[in-house]
């Protein structure tokens, strides 16, 4: 309920919950720097140089400040008294609800010119609240175990703690995070005091920008802060809008994504008008004309956010919106005017998309009539399954006519369909969608899923429920996955983040001796399999699954109850995009680095 889940994203979450403390505390003023460290033995611990914790006794619970805040629900600062005037927390649960996840958790309070300390085994405090020595400093100390019977993967992501530290540093110009792991002897320390222009450059980083200077924003509005950044660049189609409340990344949008989008379209419009590149008779750009390329920053703080549960995904504050879009409209315009260039530019950028966009919608529309008239059967490709219930059905995307036709002959009929696709794909992270959807391989695969496409996708009509990519295990197939994760994550996303996307793991290595035969997937378990079979067994390595019998496919990858498959999840949706822009986008310069850079170290290097 409270960190989304008991996964490593829910893991992850706990240290989140803890820094947002401190968080808080430095949009108070009160704190500067916050000291993060991944502790060897799998705890972190979260040290910050603000005003510490209360720790006198509580009026009516009648135990230490610091013991409520550890062990009851809504007893934070953001409760009955204005502690804070803007904070991340909706609940004020984020301390409790970690005690009551951990193992053990260990807490000191700097104040007063004391160390008090206390210790608690799951939620359950050791002792009261003590005095353990004197002090010149002053903040708060956490360090937690996290609960092993409730979390079953308990060592935390580096990479994305990381990622949301940094985001922090970002959204917070001024402030120093210093993120520490002690196991790799490791230290990275994040302060920006360019705040989001310079979160909204680094995003923007190794790509071709049209507005060399990113255009910024900061206003107050009836007690609530607006700040807005945003830049365009070409190097890629896609948009990238990051929305933040209160510190906190409401990836699903809500009233400020809302009000930024329509006065973004607004006025472009307007000064497109005015500086007479949009003629009288030219219909207005669309929203999704002026996203194209299109990179920014939104950060709202406010007084009473009103989030969509705990882990806080979606902004509700209806009158966000008026403020974000008065905020942005005027600043826009005296940037637009200010730089006519760039803003020359900008709508040149945006009337190339509306072209491609109408081209796509007349490209769409031949899809859609194509889909309904022939009812998901697409001649000498779809071979579809007889269940109609999308939840029991599964797709299998197949490498060429070989496999297909291995495939085909392997599958259960009753809910397993298979869609083998002609070579490789386009790559869309070069192309926009008029391009995509005149690919004949793309239309084809859009059509047999039955969901759409784009902003039109909707998973309520996926025909399945689980859709798998099976490719060769070599490195023309992690090319075609690549492309196809790439089509998946820019045009078909919520399919990705809805668990639907699934990878095949066919088998690297076949093993005889005698009639016993046993198979293997990776190197290490060829070996294995080796010693286990003892004398000296005939090994095979498959250089593709058109070498596999129907029988050895179902066997080894089609089987649900032999088979391994691997769901594509997301931990990072800001990591995502820029691994797709770097490997899958026009510059070659941040590509050929990245190869460079880890070529090195990874001897199999996918690209």
């Amino acid at each position: 309920m409270y960190i989304g889940s008991t996964d490593l994203r829910g893991l992850n979450h706990l240290v989140v919950e803890i820094v947002d403390n401190s968080i808080d505390e430095a949009l108070a003023g009160w704190c500067d720097t916050i000291w993060v460290t991944l502790h060897a033995d799998n705890s972190v611990s979260v040290l910050d140089n603000g005003r510490g914790i209360p720790v006198g006794m509580h009026p009516t619970a009648k135990k230490s400040a610091l013991e409520v805040v550890l062990t009851k629900l809504h007893a934070g600062g953001k409760f009955g008294g204005g502690g804070y005037k803007v904070s991340g927390g909706l609940h004020g649960v984020g301390l409790s609800v970690v005690n009551a996840l951990s193992e053990r958790l260990e807490v000191e309070v700097y104040r007063d010119s004391e160390v008090h300390r206390q210790e608690y085994v799951r939620g359950v405090p050791k002792g009261p609240v003590a005095v353990t020595g004197k002090t010149n400093r002053q903040g708060t100390y956490v360090r937690f175990w996290a609960d092993p019977q409730i979390f079953p993967e308990i060592a935390f992501s580096w990479e994305t703690i990381a990622g949301t530290l940094r985001s922090y540093a970002f959204l917070n110009k001024g402030i120093t995070i210093m993120l520490i792991d002690e196991g790799r002897e490791l230290t990275y320390t994040f302060h920006f005091e360019g705040g989001i222009q310079a979160y909204v450059k680094f995003l923007n980083a190794n790509k071709n920008t049209v507005n060399t200077r990113p255009m910024y924003v900061e206003r107050e509005i009836d007690g609530n802060i607006v700040e807005i950044a945003l830049q365009y660049q070409n190097t890629a189609f896609t948009e990238h809008v990051l929305a933040f409340a209160n510190n906190v990344h409401t990836e699903e949008g809500g009233s400020h994504v809302t009000g930024f989008r329509s006065a973004l379209t607004a006025t472009l419009n307007k000064y497109a008008r005015k500086a007479n590149i949009l003629k009288e008779q030219d219909p207005n750009l669309t929203g999704d004309d002026v996203r194209d390329g299109l990179t920014a920053v939104i950060s709202v703080k406010l007084r009473e956010p009103q989030f969509e549960g705990q882990t806080k995904t979606k902004l509700g504050n209806s009158e966000v919106a008026g403020q974000v879009s008065a905020v942005l409209g005027d600043a826009l315009m005296q940037y637009l005017e200010e730089n006519p260039g760039d803003g020359r530019r900008i709508i040149e950028q945006s009337l190339t998309a509306a072209r491609a966009r109408q081209a796509a919608a007349r490209a769409r529309d031949l899809v859609v009539r194509k889909g309904l008239l022939e009812s998901a059967t697409l001649p000498g490709k779809l071979a579809d399954c007889s269940e109609r219930d999308p939840s029991q059905c599964e797709i299998f995307i197949v490498e060429g006519d070989s496999a297909g036709g291995s495939a085909k002959g392997a599958r259960e009929r009753r809910n397993q369909a298979i869609l083998p696709l002609r070579g490789k794909i386009l790559n869309v992270e070069k192309a926009r969608a008029d391009k995509i959807l005149s690919n004949e391989e793309i239309k084809n695969l859009i059509t047999a899923l039955g969901a759409g496409f784009g902003e039109n996708l909707n998973v309520e009509k996926l025909r399945y429920h689980r859709i798998v990519l099976m490719v060769d295990a070599d490195v023309d197939g992690s090319h075609i996955r690549t492309l196809l994760l790439t089509f998946f994550w820019r045009h078909l996303q919520p399919i990705v983040t809805g668990g639907f996307l699934y990878l095949a793991q066919p088998p690297l290595f076949k093993l005889e001796r005698g009639k016993q035969t046993q198979y293997a997937y990776t190197d290490a378990e060829r070996d294995v399999r080796l010693k286990e079979m003892g004398g000296r067994p005939e090994v095979s390595r498959y250089k593709g699954l058109g070498e596999m019998n129907p029988e050895e496919l179902w066997l080894t990858t089609m089987d649900p109850e032999r088979r391994i498959l691997l769901r594509v999840d997301v931990d990072d949706a800001i990591k995502a995009d820029d691994i797709f822009d770097r490997l899958m986008g026009t510059d070659v310069a941040p590509r050929k680095r990245f190869i460079q850079t880890h070529a090195k170290s990874v001897r199999n290097l996918d690209i």
